[in-house]
């Protein structure tokens, strides 16, 4: 599926109100910011999701359905249509992050 190139400085929120940061390697750019790729880690702060009482804060987010056809440094870039799916220290899934503030003049598949 479609959709803009995902880059270092966009916002991440977990569905609970902690805030994603992406730590973006690759050296290519899109209007002047690195592209993220799916090797790029993101890691969350700030979440206060609990079950039942006990704490389970998102920690990362795990990103699925990178670009098809399009690679950074040999990886496929991520893409606003990519899912982003934030876990907890256990890597059990708790909600998919918002996405927000990406550049809307490249487009990929």
């Amino acid at each position: 599926m479609p959709g803009y190139v995902l880059h270092e400085g966009i916002t991440i929120s977990c569905p609970h109100g902690g805030t994603g940061n992406l730590t973006v390697t690759a050296l290519a750019k899109v209007g002047g910011k690195k592209v993220a790729t799916e090797q790029d880690m993101t890691t969350v702060a700030g979440c206060a999701f609990n079950v039942s009482g006990a704490p389970s804060p998102c920690v990362r987010v795990e990103w699925k359905m990178p670009a098809m056809k399009v690679k950074a440094a040999g990886k496929a870039v991520l893409l606003s249509s990519s899912v982003a799916l934030c876990v907890n220290a256990a890597g059990a899934p708790q909600g998919p992050a918002q996405v927000s503030g990406f550049q809307t003049k490249v487009q990929a598949r």
